[in-house]
């Protein structure tokens, strides 16, 4: 690929972070919506639920990458350029999207938290963030659901403006961030 092809992607760390954080949330997801084919207290319903925390403290430490990455690397030009209110929405789905990468984990940390389980991380017990108090454990679950809805949205308004870009405005949005090379 040539020079000025190769800067109009982003580097491929950046390629693979957004990748690995799709599959992360992906697989958030599924751990939550799936743990209930299990019986209450069955090992395969805490496993998914274990699963489900680790996946989401792991999003955490990523989204920080992340977020430290986009300070150290320059994006990419999209062409042709975006008209302004495509750039306000497109700015404002990502920072909701990395919103939901940073809250989403810190409520559900706060969750356990609350509810005095202790949060696990491959061994590693992590510190509570809070004391124990039941009644704020199930505020902290409403809001964690809600905005975990809510992320349904969002990544879907993510990934249906990604494809009409590719195949109706027919820019560079989406092979920006494709992990494989287009053909010359």
């Amino acid at each position: 690929m040539t020079g000025s092809a190769h800067s109009e992607k982003y580097p491929f760390t950046i390629i693979a972070l957004h990748w690995m954080t799709l599959l992360l949330m992906a697989a958030a997801y599924v751990t939550m919506e799936f743990r209930d084919i299990f019986p209450r207290g069955s090992v395969p319903r805490d496993l998914m639920k274990s699963t489900h925390y680790v996946i989401g403290i792991t999003i955490l430490a990523l989204v920080a990458v992340r977020i430290a990455a986009r300070f150290m690397v320059r994006t990419p030009p999209i062409t042709p350029p975006l008209p302004a209110w495509q750039k306000v929405t497109s700015r404002t789905v990502h920072l909701a999207l990395f919103a939901l990468m940073i809250v989403l984990p810190l409520l559900g940390w706060l969750i356990l938290s609350a509810e005095g389980v202790p949060v696990s991380y491959f061994g590693l017990e992590l510190p509570a963030l809070i004391g124990v108090d039941k009644s704020l454990a199930e505020g902290f679950e409403e809001a964690h659901e809600t905005i975990a809805r809510i992320g349904y949205g969002l990544i879907g308004v993510h990934a249906a403006a990604a494809l009409f870009h590719h195949y109706v405005v027919r820019d560079n949005t989406l092979a920006r961030m494709l992990p494989l090379r287009p053909s010359a």
